[in-house]
């Protein structure tokens, strides 16, 4: 590294880290894991217990987690879900590849950005999620800055292996490119700076690259098919093109206002400075986070991790604004200070007011008042901040309003990484979790526990039989019993526990006793009215879709059950 270091640089990365670590791993594994998880994680497990299944393509987290899984001896939600949080937490030191060209203290606070980032704490805790091809890739970009030809290859390889996510944060990396390259051969040459004495060794990291891949890739040769696996990744982002989502684009652009307000106020600012005075760095950085948001918002299979790669721009460039309201002469920290507590204090005095307007009838008329009083604040807020420049200096309320907003809306920020990190419960949803939530998967599973160790002695003897219902998350949660999955129950047939769908079942309801469970339920975002959504920002409250499952135990399992006469 070339640039100056300040003192305490490195604790506070250290602090960095910690504070992403914190929030990926607490209670990593309180939340059961989805279908869309539960897949892979199968597959995991299947590799540690010596099956050889096909693999989706997601080469590097099911090989690596069916490492874990081996080591450890089993399988748990919190080992399915460990590397994608320890991958995530890494990426807090990604920046320190970039000091040289957005600044040493902006790196930092970049830093601190991305480990409080609720979206990215989000994917960190998912299995098999885009936080791994997004992770390894921009390691691979920082390390090819700084020429380092092995590292490089290193992590080119691993992004490769990440899944499909990568080609996403390709494709929006060259359109980028390509546009700055159009942009920048329009203009006059400017003046190039000394190129690195030592060039940048492309056959060395080839090399590497092609070595990672290949041990990497099929787990130091155990499991070949995982490199057709990482092949597969392509024909699968070229699926998602062809793929409907029901996940519409405006809500993903709704998600940036409510758990990235401070970045898109700073980034706004930021990019309209940059293109005004013709910064380079916010320039590339505004024209790759567009391009990021318009291939997630286009995606016809979109989901909201597609918008984890618009994150990485948008925490740079409102790193570098934040970092311009650093430098406080001595004589304007009081003034200073006095505008960013009015500030915070207006803001806060709107926020509870629009607050209180989840508890009125929206056609009442203390419902309006609120609104207006709303709208009110926030004039008084802009009224007061253009005083403040008229008064003092422009310089005064622009560094006091920062902050002030800063603190408002870094708070209400904070406050969506906890609820992202599932730290409020299961039942206050957020926009950034996986759909189809298995509501009473650990209840189904200590159900089915009970009856076998009642019934056989064993917690995990009893076999289940999964009847018409497809569901990789109902295969995880009773993963340490054998299981069959059929279409049809055979009538001659009495397995000791059979799940089906809710439905009348003649046929099990004379031999058999059955239990309802809610299981895949996901919150109705497409169906709700805009009232719904102001109390769902306020209090994380969304009417949920249900499916129900019943869990039937033959009745000679029972303690209650009459002997069993012997064949």
């Amino acid at each position: 590294m070339t640039y100056r270091h300040f003192k305490h640089e490195g604790w506070l990365y250290a602090l960095a880290f910690l504070a992403a670590a914190a929030l990926r791993f607490a209670q990593l594994g309180a939340m059961p894991l989805t279908d869309a998880e539960a897949a892979p994680a199968l597959q995991a497990l299947h590799i540690a217990q010596g099956i050889k299944p096909a693999l989706a393509p997601h080469p590097f987290y099911i090989l690596f987690t069916s490492a874990l899984f081996f080591l450890y001896g089993g399988a748990t939600d919190f080992i399915a879900r460990f590397l994608p949080a320890l991958v995530g937490s890494l990426l807090v030191f990604a920046p320190l590849l970039f000091a040289e060209r957005i600044k040493p203290r902006a790196s930092l606070i970049l830093a601190f950005f991305i480990a409080l980032d609720p979206g990215l704490v989000a994917i960190s805790r998912q299995a098999a999620s885009p936080i791994l091809a997004l992770t390894f890739l921009i390691f691979a970009i920082g390390f090819y800055s700084q020429n380092k030809t092995r590292l490089t290859g290193f992590f080119a390889a691993l992004a490769l292996l990440g899944g499909p996510a990568i080609w996403t944060g390709i494709l929006g990396l060259a359109l980028s490119g390509g546009v700055l390259r159009f942009l920048y051969s329009r203009r006059p040459p400017a003046l190039k700076k000394e190129e690195n004495a030592t060039p940048f060794k492309a056959q060395q990291a080839l090399g590497v690259f092609a070595a990672t891949f290949l041990i990497a890739g099929s787990l130091f040769f155990i499991v070949p098919n995982g490199l057709s696996a990482a092949l597969a990744s392509i024909p699968a982002y070229l699926k998602a093109w062809l793929t409907d989502s029901n996940v519409p684009a405006l809500r993903l652009a709704f998600s940036l206002l409510i758990y990235q307000p401070l970045g898109i106020l700073l980034a706004v600012i930021a990019i309209l400075r940059g293109w005004r005075t013709g910064s380079r760095r916010i320039i590339a950085l505004s024209i790759w986070f567009l391009a990021a948001l318009l291939l997630a918002f286009f995606l016809p299979s979109r989901q909201m991790a597609d918008l984890a790669w618009a994150l990485i721009p948008l925490w740079a460039l409102a790193a570098i604004e934040l970092i311009r309201s650093f430098d406080i002469f001595f004589e304007e920290r009081k003034e200073a200070a006095g505008v960013t507590l009015l500030t915070a204090f207006i803001w806060a005095f709107a926020w509870l007011d629009f607050s209180g307007l989840t508890t009125l009838p929206v056609d009442s008329r203390e419902y309006l008042m609120r609104f207006w009083l709303l709208l009110g604040a926030l004039f008084l807020l802009l009224m007061s901040l253009m005083l403040v420049a008229v008064g003092w200096s422009i310089r005064i309320a622009r560094i006091g309003g920062v902050w002030g907003l800063a603190l408002a809306l870094g708070t209400l920020g904070l406050g969506g990484a906890f609820g992202a990190a599932g730290l409020r419960g299961q039942t206050f949803p957020e926009l950034w979790w996986l759909s189809d939530f298995p509501i009473h998967a650990r209840l189904l599973e200590t159900t089915a526990s009970n009856v076998s160790e009642w019934g056989l002695g064993d917690d995990h003897t009893a076999a289940v039989v999964i009847v018409g219902i497809h569901s990789p998350a109902l295969e995880w949660a009773l993963r340490e019993r054998p299981i069959m999955l059929v279409d049809a129950l055979d009538v001659s047939s009495t397995p000791d526990l059979v799940i089906t769908p809710l439905q009348d079942n003649p046929a099990l309801s004379s031999t058999y006793r059955g239990q309802d469970f809610a299981w895949r339920q996901t919150p109705l975002w497409n169906v709700t009215l805009p009232q719904d959504w102001v109390r769902w920002v306020i209090l994380r409250e969304m009417p949920f879709s249900g499916e129900t499952i019943i869990l039937w135990a033959r009745d000679d399992l029972f303690l209650n059950a009459a002997p069993a006469s012997s064949p």
